[in-house]
């Protein structure tokens, strides 16, 4: 039920630099704004001294400071609060109140200090709450013309979409400015009188195409495990002098590509305070995401307006810093998963609408990274996963350091380099997008490395990159799975070629159970080293055994959950090496400094392949 208000009209602060607000709203302005945030508050936010250790952390555990101190005139986050309470009748959470000021600070000149916003917090908090008011109050108060909601699920979207839209049918001041629903499958959107919408689609490369929004939800942003949506989406606010992008969420881990981006640029600028910038890769956009973005084959020119599309650049994808807040409600890094000083830091609604015997039964009972990751909002690095053994992916991968411009690069360039001939593994992606190429060699110590080296769309250029003049004569042969698999009909073209002069050795049958066999051999021994590469660790770090009759394993491509293909380049190449005579290695050359500034990448064609890795 509405309470009481007054028949006055709320305008925006002209100061602000703002156009008066176009609804007719009825309820004022409260005396001394942001007051519900001091006086009217819950009673149980009122815990005594021997009473506050039960309660959740009100404040961020990891947070962008303030420029200065966050007032009803430095934050528009006090009127979303007094809305909340006078209007919808909703006592936000101490953690919630926290949050809206903290992301809704005001620059000098009246503007919102924040384009992204990411909010992490473990699940069951109320993040949902905090999204619904907020929605509510940019369009019916702030007059924001377009909400977009999205996430990887769109049952996610459209659950939090419905509850706003019954918020406001339930309230009858805001129900009469509602001028429809739309509940087409697919096409949902709240219509308000004054052309404003809330509208939700899926996460994909399609996300907002034609649309140019202002507030944009990504909810469950650690399910992003490509750059696709997160392009299209935050595209939609540019041409928006005002917008923001408000990115809810858990802990990710491995997989989760943008998250981890962000929470890395994020804790980089506060001065690392866990200590992740050494151990998190936090590969950003690269060019290939950029082009894989603006590739509209399959997308209905109809449905969307691409006219643009073309213009974004990879500067458009990357995040200005200056822009960027992190609230970070989770356990500190080594915290013993027992720790209930830890619980309130990750679940700041602990004591209000989650109980500590709720947690503690999780504790006892789930696996200690479902724990982790759900209850305490700790990050798995993905040593506890994938096909390898623990940590030895990472125990055998080239060692790296920053210099001081922050470019990676190899820390022994006279130990870590393929010298001599090379042979060539060859992979491509279900459905035939991509076509990755892996070299192996040995180093100077006669050890063994393999190294993805490059990857692009479809697979006609793989020919004239193998007999490159540059590679002329260092390649001797390549190979990979024929059977089964979508490179097999590469293989069998480039067998078929006379013009393709190099040998290729089809890996199949009992050879391809050796392959396999003898990659997780080598990786738990420490006798095969490689270098980074985003989406070969990546699979490396995620990748599903497939269990075979008789006991020999495969990787499950179908149940692996992100894409395997640089993996599987990765390990044909290995066992062509093993299994191929190949001369001894000269001489070492002489050591020089490698520039791996740009190894994240996933693409190889601006690289001089005579002089870098191999």
């Amino acid at each position: 039920m509405a309470r009481s208000r007054s028949s006055q009209t709320r305008p925006r602060s002209a100061a602000r630099g703002r156009q008066a607000n176009p609804l007719p709203l009825r309820w004022p302005v409260p005396k001394g704004c942001g007051q519900v945030y001091v006086d009217k508050v819950h009673e149980r936010d009122k815990a005594t001294p021997e009473t506050a250790h039960l309660f959740g952390s009100a404040e961020p555990r990891i947070s962008t400071p303030p420029l200065r101190e966050l007032t009803p005139e430095t934050s528009l986050g006090f009127e979303v609060i007094d809305f909340a309470y006078e209007v919808l009748g909703v006592v936000l959470l101490p953690w919630q109140r926290a949050a809206l000021i903290r992301m809704l600070e005001l620059n000098e000149d009246g503007t919102l200090r924040f384009r992204t916003a990411v909010v992490l917090v473990a699940r069951q908090n109320g993040k949902s709450t905090l999204a619904q008011v907020l929605t509510i109050w940019l369009l019916f108060v702030w007059g924001w013309p377009l909400v977009l909601g999205t996430a990887q699920d769109l049952d996610v979207a459209e659950s939090l979409w419905e509850e706003v839209v019954d918020l406001v049918e339930s309230n009858e001041e805001l129900n009469a400015l509602k001028d429809g629903v739309t509940k087409v499958n697919g096409k949902k959107s709240l219509n308000l009188t004054t052309g404003a919408k809330y509208k939700v689609k899926a996460a994909n490369r399609r996300a907002g195409r034609g649309l140019s929004g202002n507030l944009v939800l990504l909810d469950e942003l650690r399910e992003h495990q490509t750059w696709d949506a997160w392009g299209a989406i935050t595209k939609t606010t540019m041409a928006r002098a005002e917008a923001l992008i408000l990115a809810l969420s858990n802990a990710g881990d491995v997989t989760s590509r943008v998250l981890r981006y962000l929470r890395l640029m994020a804790h980089r600028a506060l001065g690392d305070p866990d200590g992740i910038a050494a151990l998190e890769d936090g590969a950003g956009p690269s060019e290939d995401d950029l082009e894989e973005l603006l590739d509209t084959d399959e997308i209905d020119l109809d449905e969307f307006d691409d006219e643009d599309a073309t213009d974004l650049e990879l500067d458009d994808l990357e995040q200005d810093e200056e822009t960027l807040c992190i609230l970070e409600w989770s356990a500190p890094p080594g915290c013993d998963k027992r720790d209930r000083t830890g619980w309130s830091w990750a679940n700041p609604s602990r004591g209000y609408t989650i109980s500590t015997k709720t947690i503690a039964a999780a504790c006892n009972t789930d696996p200690e990274w479902v724990f982790r990751t759900e209850v305490l909002c700790q990050w798995n690095d993905g040593a506890t996963s994938g096909p390898f053994a623990p940590g030895a992916w990472d125990a055998t991968k080239t060692p790296v350091v920053i210099d001081e411009n922050g470019r990676r690069r190899l820390a022994r360039p006279d130990v870590d380099k393929i010298v001599g001939p090379v042979v060539a593994g060859l992979a491509q992606q279900t459905g035939r997008s991509k076509t990755y190429i892996a070299l192996a060699g040995f180093r100077p110590d006669g050890l063994p490395q393999v190294e993805v080296v490059t990857v692009s769309h479809g697979s006609d250029w793989a020919s004239g990159w193998l007999t490159h003049k540059d590679r002329r004569g260092r390649i001797r042969a390549v190979g990979g799975q024929t059977s089964g698999v979508p490179e097999g009909t590469v293989l069998k073209k480039l067998k078929a070629d006379p013009k393709f002069r190099m040998p290729v050795v089809e890996m199949n049958g009992s050879d391809l159970l050796d392959a396999y066999a003898d990659a997780d051999d080598g990786i738990r021994e420490k006798r095969v080293w490689h270098t980074p590469w985003a989406s070969l660790d990546l699979a490396a770090g995620t990748a599903e055994w497939k269990t075979l009759a008789g006991g020999a394993r495969v990787i499950d491509v179908k149940e692996s959950p992100t894409d395997p293909t640089a993996l599987r380049a990765w390990i044909a190449a290995y066992w062509l090496l093993m299994h191929q005579p190949v001369k001894a290695p000269p001489p070492p050359p002489p050591a020089r400094v490698i520039d791996l500034s740009g190894d994240d990448s996933d693409r190889g064609d601006d690289v001089d392949f005579t002089s870098v890795h191999f």
